[in-house]
């Protein structure tokens, strides 16, 4: 019987297995580098222990490491969560020939099925040869691991050398594996998994499917249980596969099969030989709680003939520290303050006052709603989704609200990989109310005495007031009796004005916002603005061509022969920056000459740092070119 469990991972799914041994009254072990030393999966276990380092080469990648950490603490069990080394052999026995139990299915069926190569040999799947034109476009995909890292669409040859190296680094760095392959690209197909968990005895259940099409750099936002709209003769078919495929290599606890669905006909990806980010889903239709399913599984207890019978419909969204019109650019910072409103499942690794780093994924939650139609999970979790108190850096938020009222998703019109590829721009457009959200921010400002009135009339009139937020000018001006004036945006009256709270009345309703500024950083009304300084800071000024970095990271590679004097063409990709264990090259805006160049491979970067200049048509700001 389990006593203690080590949980060989970080953030959201540390927490999320934890949640589940206090339910069992199992202690938990917690393992954390230093950049993750007051992260909340080590503050809500029962003891944690030190990995040196931060980054996950150092510290989650190393499973000599973590073995001694189980040892030390006195765990008899080792679960992986997901990434990192969940789908790693080597370690799953080093943690079995340390007397551990490894919470997990058995070393070869891992070896079989987490390598995607070895396993499209096992089911018969030829490998692509060697890429000509008539095979484009292809997609390089790492052979291990997952989420989306490692991960390039190739649609010219001459740039598939660069995107080979450039898949391979990031997958080395994600998982400790840089092997790489390449496969045909399947355009806007759906992306269909079936949830498998399998006991030792011979039981294989088939846990229902889901819908993960909505994604970004091949990495899933929005998931949905079940897949809506499929035929029963696919089904069939999905289940068929999905269940030959784990009997195939004596497969033993929970394990998901992808598919891409085009065109009517399921084309293998993958299996996945861990829990999957997205299994809350299933576990909301069908009443179950996986992670202590695969603990019974591991102790050896058998699984009833038939899984329970589906429920209603879920739908999971992931909310990430990002910023998705800045090309799904990473954001850092402090969450000041996050709450979900009650009613809703949250996953989460982060809670109030937390720092989120640029070591590791910008996942900051997972909100999951559970309802007896798709109709109305959506319109629950957008409910919920709206009301979520998200005080900190820039999130997508405003993104998954937009995807769940488009009607392509809503009405499950076009579900595909290709959502966002073709909506993006209209999905990102500025969100409605925000020169009301900055008249409520200004006035919360003067009324706190940080506006030029301080918040009180006086007898001789003065010019007006003026608060800029982003593009949105405010004007305003006290009055006899204490409260202000709007003078721009127009028709805009005020009802009250206090520090934390501004009601406003535009077009005959009344309406109310919360304000909180944290500096220059000010959330109105579920609006985040940032104040603009009255005068430009000298420092801020920057000549033209200047390369800044678009968020902080690490300068993983340099051009090959890159050199201050040569020419560059616009577009031309000049360096590479690994945050959030994702690469983001930084290219040429404009044909011109490298005039300076301050990145080397190695360095660290913060926001706003200048990188290189490229003098001959004016730039401001680095440009990013995000794989597809």
């Amino acid at each position: 019987m389990i006593k203690t469990v080590l949980v060989a991972n970080r953030g959201e799914i540390a927490c999320r297995v934890f949640r589940t041994c206090r339910d069992l009254g199992i202690s938990t072990v917690a393992v954390y580098s230093d950049a993750d030393a007051d992260a909340l999966h080590v503050r809500e276990a029962d003891a944690a222990v030190r990995l040196p380092g931060a980054a996950p080469s150092e510290t989650y990648l190393r499973g000599d490491l973590v073995v001694e950490a189980a040892l030390a603490a006195g765990a008899d069990a080792v679960h992986p969560g997901y990434g990192f080394l969940s789908e790693n052999a080597d370690f799953a026995r080093a943690v079995t020939d340390a007397g551990l139990l490894w919470i997990g299915p058995p070393p070869a069926a891992i070896e079989a099925m987490a390598s995607k190569t070895r396993a499209k040999e096992i089911l018969g799947i030829e490998p692509l040869g060697e890429v000509t034109e008539a095979d484009l476009p292809v997609l390089v995909k790492a052979a291990a691991g997952g989420g989306g890292r490692g991960m390039r669409i190739v649609r010219e040859l001459a740039s598939l050398e660069d995107e080979l190296r450039a898949a391979s680094a990031e997958a080395a760095s994600a998982f400790g594996d840089g092997e790489v392959f390449v496969e045909p690209y399947v355009e806007n197909g759906r992306h269909v998994e079936v949830q498998l968990l399998c006991d030792a005895h011979g039981t294989v259940w088939a846990l229902g499917t889901r819908d993960c099409s909505l994604q970004r750099r091949h990495q899933k936002v929005i998931e949905e249980a079940p897949a809506p709209g499929l035929p029963a003769a696919l089904l069939d078919e999905l289940y068929e596969r999905s269940a030959a495929a784990a009997k195939s290599v004596g497969y033993v606890g929970a394990g998901t099969v992808e598919f891409l669905v085009a065109d009517g006909r399921a084309h293998f990806l993958e299996m996945n030989t861990r829990l999957q980010v997205e299994h809350p889903v299933t576990e909301e239709v069908y009443g179950v709680d996986l992670v202590a399913l695969q603990l019974a599984v591991a102790e050896g207890h058998a699984l009833p003939p038939e899984p329970p019978a589906p429920r209603g419909h879920a739908i999971e969204a992931r909310l990430y520290a990002e910023d998705p019109a800045r090309g799904w650019a990473p954001q850092t910072g402090v969450l000041h303050r996050f709450e979900v409103p009650a009613g809703v499942r949250v996953d989460t690794g982060y809670a109030s006052g937390d720092p989120i780093g640029v070591h590791y994924d910008p996942m900051l939650a997972k909100v999951i709603v559970h309802a007896p139609t798709r109709e109305a999970a959506l319109r629950k979790l957008a409910h919920a989704l709206e009301r979520t108190v998200l005080h900190g850096p820039v999130t997508n938020r405003d993104l998954l609200l937009a995807s769940l009222g488009h009607p392509d998703y809503a009405l499950g019109a076009a579900l595909d990989t290709g959502f966002y590829d073709r909506n993006l721009p209209e999905l990102t457009a500025p969100a409605k109310g925000g020169e009301y959200a900055a008249v409520a921010a200004a006035l919360a400002a003067a009324s706190s005495g940080k506006g030029r009135f301080g918040g009180g009339w006086r007898n001789l009139r003065s010019q007006d007031e003026t608060r800029t937020y982003g593009d949105h000018e405010v004007r305003y001006r006290p009055t006899r009796d204490g409260g202000y004036e709007v003078t721009s945006p127009e028709g805009v009256r005020v009802v009250e004005a206090t520090p934390e709270a501004v009601r406003l009345e535009v077009a005959g309703v009344v309406r109310n916002f919360t304000v909180a500024a944290y500096g220059d950083t000010v959330h109105s009304g579920g609006h985040r603005l940032t104040a603009r300084p009255r005068f430009t800071d000298p420092a801020d000024l920057r000549e033209p061509g200047s390369l800044l970095a678009p968020m902080p990271g690490t300068v993983v590679r340099v051009a090959d022969g890159l050199a201050v004097g040569d020419r560059v063409t616009a577009g031309q990709p000049l360096l590479w920056l690994e945050a959030m264990k994702m690469e983001h090259r930084v290219i040429a805006p404009a044909s011109g000459t490298l005039t300076a160049l301050h990145a080397a491979p190695g360095r660290q970067v913060e926001v706003g740092a200048l990188l290189a200049v490229v003098q001959e048509n004016a730039s401001t700001e680095a440009q990013e070119e995000h794989p597809a």
